[in-house]
């Protein structure tokens, strides 16, 4: 888990000035509200808003991450005002909880866009809920995040845009399209609101005062999730982070927590592990989270081993609110997601070929290369909704197999289509009389694996002859590869009802 966290391939170094901008974004807009003398805890939400603004906004484009960025404070502002005004009013305080959650969720809907304002909306209402915001500090706490998104985005859209620099990265794909997002998003409206409440409940027991650590748990568990079992990881995941992390509190936040550099530097490291290490590890992500938090504790002069522990409950707490959610209210399964994927990965697949194809037969406007980017998207997707049954407490032990070999297989298709993509790209590359028949039998077999019809069904491999041109030898494997892909997609579909 170390190793895929630290070691993992970081291509163009992306990962690395993901989380050295934050450090600089954050740090620099937590710099200028001391200056202005902003006391800690305005300090403290304003590096909050600035943390979501560069974790969050994930635009396509920099000019939508920009109007999203831009956005943020039109929908945080208000809450942040509504929580202030309701913070003596505990029932009305925690219905209106549960209504930002479900709205937060429902917002997905919307794309990149509804998700990010969603996130800024609920953890804006969670941080007045962490320090106990009042009517009188709103205005305070208005310049604060006002300044704070300001100097983020100087920094994202200014200082440090390297984003404009890079090719414009594939759309995050959406699990289904129209109606069935919207059936997808108000499941999950559902049943996020419906955890959120099972936690608000249990988590007043057993504290009144930190009972949000709870709902904030059950939050996170459905963020960037579809079916249960998805869910189900996760949610063990943020529990083993929150467990580790506060391991590392007891070591570090303690003893440090009345040392101002000391903890800043602690902070920043934080940060920096939080942004490096989301995109592999969420389990190290969540132990980022929690050293930070306990170091933001110890600041504001409440840490001690009993909220550390306390935090370890509520945290629990949650996690089994967004289990029982996923579980017992309107389900989505995990077999259902991961079959939808899988269709668009394989006619994603098709389409990269026909563009090769038609690059290779003259056709200068044809282009492989966005659809081998959409791929890698795809298959990212892919692997995040069988995680659950490649995971290594996993007990069904056929069905792990089955899902490694689909996925060894997508890796194989998608590696082929790359090469495919590159020998297009070549000017000299030379149209050959067998590449419309290799092509057609690279969409037979994908036809066959996507159809209602039993997977597979009269697909057979071309035989295994070398090639002398580069382009049919990919187009070959790739068909091998389709074909093979036959067996374990039909195991799963036979085993996938109900699951």
């Amino acid at each position: 888990m170390l190793k895929r966290a630290f070691v993992a391939p970081d291509p163009g170094r992306a990962r690395l000035r993901f989380a050295s901008r934050a450090v600089l974004g954050i740090g620099l807009a937590v710099a200028v509200s001391g200056a202005l003398g902003h006391a800690l805890t305005a300090a403290v939400t304003g590096g909050l808003a600035a943390l979501l603004a560069l974790f969050t906004v994930a635009d396509a484009t920099v000019r939508g991450q920009a109007v999203t960025t831009a956005l943020l404070p039109v929908v945080g502002l208000p809450v942040l005002a509504l929580a202030a005004l309701l913070h003596a009013q505990p029932v009305a305080r925690d219905l209106v909880f549960l209504a930002i959650v479900g709205a937060g969720v429902y917002a997905r809907r919307w794309g990149p866009r509804g998700h990010s304002l969603g996130v800024f909306a609920f953890m804006t209402y969670f941080a007045a809920q962490f320090l106990h915001t009042t009517p009188d500090r709103l205005p305070e706490l208005y310049t604060a995040v006002l300044l704070s998104l300001a100097v983020a985005a100087a920094v994202r859209f200014g200082a440090w845009c390297y984003e404009r620099r890079a090719p414009v990265p594939a759309p995050v794909p959406a699990p289904f399209t129209g109606t069935g997002l919207a059936r997808i998003t108000t499941r999950q409206a559902v049943q996020a609101t419906v955890g959120a409440g099972f936690a608000l409940a249990v988590g007043q027991l057993l504290s009144d005062q930190r009972w949000y650590w709870a709902v904030g748990a059950t939050w996170w568990v459905f963020v960037n999730t579809t079916s249960r079992g998805e869910t189900l990881v996760r949610g063990f995941r943020r529990f083993l982070g929150t467990v580790l992390g506060i391991v590392l509190g007891f070591l570090v936040a303690v003893p440090l927590h009345d040392e101002p550099v000391a903890a800043a530097v602690v902070i920043a490291l934080s940060v920096f592990g939080i942004f490096y290490t989301a995109a592999v590890s969420y389990t190290w992500m969540m132990l980022a989270v929690t050293t930070m938090a306990s170091m933001l504790y110890g600041l504001l002069g409440v840490l001690d081993p009993g909220l550390l522990a306390l935090r370890v409950a509520e945290t629990a707490v949650g996690a089994l609110g967004a289990v029982l959610a996923v579980l017992l209210v309107l389900p989505v399964t995990t077999h259902s997601v991961t079959d939808a994927w899988v269709e668009r990965a394989l006619r994603c697949v098709h389409a990269c070929t026909a563009e090769a194809a038609a690059r290779l037969a003259g056709d200068a406007t044809a282009d492989p290369a966005p659809r081998v980017a959409e791929l890698e998207a795809l298959l990212a997707r892919v692997r995040l909704s069988l995680a659950p049954l490649v995971h290594p407490l996993s007990p069904l032990r056929a069905r792990k197999e089955r899902a490694r070999t689909i996925l060894a297989l997508l890796d194989d298709c998608a590696r082929e289509v790359r090469g495919l993509a590159s020998v297009a790209a070549d000017p000299e590359a030379s149209h050959d009389a067998r590449l419309a028949a290799a092509c057609w039998r690279v969409e037979t077999a994908v036809e066959a694996l996507t159809a209602p019809a039993p997977y597979g069904t009269g697909v057979t491999a071309a035989p295994r002859t070398p090639e002398a041109e580069p382009v049919l030898a990919h187009l070959h494997a790739l068909e091998r590869a389709l074909v093979e892909l036959a067996v374990p997609l039909r195991g799963a579909e036979r085993a996938g009802a109900g699951t």
